[in-house]
């Protein structure tokens, strides 16, 4: 398979990773569109949302109850707010077709998002 992500999260591809565990990566987007955009990658390949199987409930929860509060402290914009998107699909504006959560913070985010 010719992943991006998959290449990034198994360290084919370096990069300075602010998280890493068993289960996910994250390191800073190289197209930041906020102070603090960070991208949350899991190790296993999954295509987008669509693709998530029963099994993978774990996983969805370790990013969104454990990865991205720890994160958002960490870079302190957990008070101040943060913004958490997942683009599925080309008209959803997702450009690798790996799943990635985008957190987004440092910086007041306007409505709608675009």
């Amino acid at each position: 398979m010719d992943c991006l992500f998959c290449k990034i999260a198994n360290g084919e591809i370096p990069s300075n990773f602010i998280y890493e565990d068993e289960s996910v990566v994250a390191f800073r987007d190289i197209n930041p569109q906020a102070p603090q955009h960070i991208l949350i990658v899991p190790r296993k390949h999954i295509a987008s949302i669509n693709a998530f199987e029963v099994d993978d409930k774990d996983l969805a929860a370790h990013i969104l109850v454990d990865v991205v509060p720890k994160l958002a402290k960490d870079l302190k914009i957990d008070e101040s707010g943060y913004r958490v998107v997942i683009n599925t699909g080309d008209e959803g504006g997702q450009t690798v077709h790996h799943l990635h959560v985008h957190l987004l913070g440092g910086r007041s985010m306007q409505w709608p998002p675009g």
